[in-house]
């Protein structure tokens, strides 16, 4: 029997949001709840992104913000004034009855309400304690009157009052422990004490339900009620201290639902995110489920080679990439616990030609896990030799053991070459890893050179641009290919017929950007449209080399050359500047103008670079704005959308740009003759948010 290397088993995927024992399936057709998601991308990360210098005190208000008597408009609300409502009084606190019918009216018109403008609930959102000196001196050290609550915005905060969001859960439901302490029947004091951050999406739910009419909902009525008078008392006691600092800000509700929650799943299940069962229903965008779908879709298996196929973790399974197709024979998972092993590949040849049909394992280290100068030259020659034998084995080459004596199949006599022999039929390889992108590069741009008798370069550039693959590869690998490309090159059966010294030249003729170049190319958003960072800008060689004619620098300013400007043209380079990534400077201002350069080089049909510092924020911003206007999106989906794309890291414009955003997406409604009407409510897209980045935290 052959000696096979199995890989490693994959671990569940467990949410990191409040949804504790559901599961979830990438199914692009529908929500299956039956099968469980893969683990969270492990080789994702979330950059550091500097602030910039303070900002002034000057007003960061657009110019054409509304007079100061107008800020305290608050959007309409079916729950205020609550005259429509049965008024009742549990422990001394007045709360009012609501159906599910009142319930789902009152969250489908406030959905299509136009929020605040950013500059009126910023900076009180980022949260702004009073012992924290750091974050007030940052955001209000001149103007106090910032530290206000605003008195512009309404919304309606949903609570489920037994706290198990696993079941019968509506859209945007929270519980009660993420804004009160119940012991005591008052809001929590939610602003972080000490260190600065403008990324405090872990608290906006509770920021807002302290803006907003609540209601709670619940299959025990005398719990229901009970928490609801709770809530009830916890709003009266906030709006009485705050009122004592000379804070006058507007009366909140508190609504208990009568309905049992049948009655939503029968009559209103557009707002049902899971029901009783415990399953999602699809009725309403669940983030991580979105971000698989678009992760599926991303790196979904393909071919890059004849045969050897390159996917996630998603498709390992028994059948080919459609139903039409021969199923896979050997699957390589490239992992960080994975070992070069020829010996198995070997016998893996030999046990398929001897008539077994079943596929086969075998593990490949990571991209990233040989780090030059020490990785061993058995290791590196290993490399080359698996690339020989998936190649045979793909190609149906059975070479024997001695050295350059090939048989036939029956082990006769020996055949003059490698490419005139074939085994019963060529076999079908998947090389995967989880995200189908990361661990698994290295090994597949070391098999694309060997099949394709490539370069380093041009290994990178035909696999992103010619067979559409996004990838993402580490400095060292990068080290590590070269290293080796003169023994996998020789070795290269497309280059056979060349000469040794003409391999040697090719070799030696590598671009000049691929000496900067660190491993990563920039990240694919949409087709003209690419995302990246400081590093990326100042490489326009390869920049031009993937069909990039346009750079707008978001912030941030690239250090090129004059001479890199003239070839360019200066039409040709679209700079933002006065924006930093400090929560303070708006964004919004410069959509119009960034969109409408990325869309001229759509037209020209080129492609456009969209960079910052790190590429993460800013940037991410401006690319978030353009997937939403070219495919019209919601801000949710959008941002769903890029991150998937963003490789390696984990986007994260800021609460702001945030804000920004969604308040973008009622103006990109309104443009297309749309009304306004939100997908998610700024709470639950925050809250959703920091329970994504959550794994990703150190």
């Amino acid at each position: 029997m052959a000696t096979i290397a199995l890989p490693r088993p994959v671990p569940r995927y467990r949410s990191s949001s409040p949804i504790p024992t559901l599961t979830h399936s990438i199914n692009l057709d529908g929500i299956n709840s039956s099968a469980a998601c893969p683990i969270p991308i492990p080789n994702k990360h979330l950059p550091v992104c500097p602030p910039g210098p303070a900002p002034s005190d000057k007003p960061d208000t657009p110019p054409a913000s509304p007079p100061t008597k107008h800020l305290k408009l608050q959007p309409q609300s079916l729950l205020y004034p609550p005259t429509n409502y049965k008024k009742v009084t549990h422990n001394s606190s007045a709360v009012y009855l609501i159906d599910a019918a009142g319930v789902a009216a009152a969250v489908n018109h406030i959905s299509q309400q136009p929020l605040p403008e950013a500059g009126q609930v910023f900076p009180w959102l980022h949260g702004l304690h009073p012992a924290n000196h750091v974050q007030q001196a940052f955001f209000v050290a001149r103007r106090k009157a910032l530290r206000k609550t605003p008195e512009c915005y309404r919304g309606v905060t949903i609570v489920k009052a037994d706290g198990n969001l696993s079941c019968s859960r509506l859209k945007s439901a929270v519980t009660t422990d993420e804004f009160m302490q119940t012991a005591m029947a008052e809001f929590k004091d939610i602003d972080p004490r000490e260190g600065f951050s403008v990324r405090n999406f872990q608290i906006q739910s509770a920021k807002t339900a302290m803006l907003s009419d609540i209601i709670v909902y619940g299959e025990d009525a005398d719990e229901v009620l009970r928490v609801g008078s709770d809530i009830a008392k916890a709003q009266r006691s906030r709006r009485q201290g705050l009122k004592a600092l000379g804070h006058e800000v507007p009366v909140y509700h508190t609504f208990v639902c009568t309905s049992h929650f049948e009655e939503f799943e029968e009559h209103h299940p557009e707002i049902v995110v899971v029901d009783t069962r415990g399953e999602l229903t699809g009725n309403v965008l669940d983030f991580f489920h979105q971000e698989r779908v678009e992760m599926a879709t991303m790196t979904k298996a393909s071919e890059i080679a004849r045969n050897v196929w390159l996917g996630p973790t998603d498709d390992l399974s028994m059948s080919g990439p459609s139903p039409d197709d021969e199923p896979f024979d050997l699957f390589i998972e490239c992992s960080d616990l994975g070992r070069a092993n020829v010996r198995a590949l070997k016998n893996i040849v030999r046990e398929l030609d001897s008539g077994a049909e079943t596929s086969q394992y075998v593990e490949f280290p990571s991209s990233g896990s040989i780090m030059p100068p020490s990785w061993p030259l058995t290791e590196a020659d290993d490399i080359v030799e698996s690339c020989k034998w998936i190649y045979n084995l793909a190609n149906g080459i059975r070479p024997s053991e001695d050295e350059g004596e090939i048989t036939d199949i029956e082990g006769d006599s020996p055949m003059p070459s490698p490419i005139e022999t074939r085994t019963s039929r060529p076999r079908k390889i998947l090389i995967y890893c989880t995200d189908g992108y990361t661990e698994s590069s290295m090994l597949a741009l070391a098999y694309y050179m060997y099949a394709h008798g490539v370069t380093v370069s041009e290994a990178w550039l035909q696999m992103h641009i010619d067979k559409r693959r996004n990838f993402f590869a580490y400095p060292s690998d990068v080290a590590l290919l070269n290293s080796i490309a003169p023994s996998i090159l020789s070795n290269s059966p497309a280059l056979a017929h060349t000469a040794p010294q003409d391999v040697t030249q090719r070799i030696h003729d590598e671009p000049a950007w691929l000496a900067l170049m660190d491993g990563s190319l920039p990240s694919r958003i949409l087709d003209y449209m690419y995302l990246g960072n400081l590093g990326h800008a100042n490489n326009p060689d390869l920049l031009r080399a993937m069909g990039i004619g346009q750079l707008l620098s978001v912030g941030e300013t690239a250090a090129w050359t004059a001479a890199d400007i003239a070839a360019w043209g200066d039409e040709n380079v679209c700079v933002v500047q006065g924006v930093q990534d400090n929560g303070v400077d708006p964004l919004t201002n410069e959509f119009d103008r960034c969109l409408a350069f990325i869309n001229r080089g759509r037209l020209n049909g080129t492609s456009t670079l969209v960079h910052c510092r790190v590429g993460v924020s800013r940037s991410a911003t401006i690319c978030i704005a353009e997937v939403m206007r070219a495919q019209s999106l919601s801000y949710p989906r959008a941002y769903c959308f890029v991150r998937a794309r963003r490789l390696n890291v984990i986007i994260q414009p800021h609460l702001r740009f945030s804000y920004e955003l969604l308040k973008w997406e009622e103006t990109m409604q309104v443009r297309r003759g749309e009304r306004v009407r939100r997908e998610l409510e700024w709470g639950e897209i925050a809250r959703e948010i920091a329970a994504m980045n959550k794994p990703y935290s150190r």
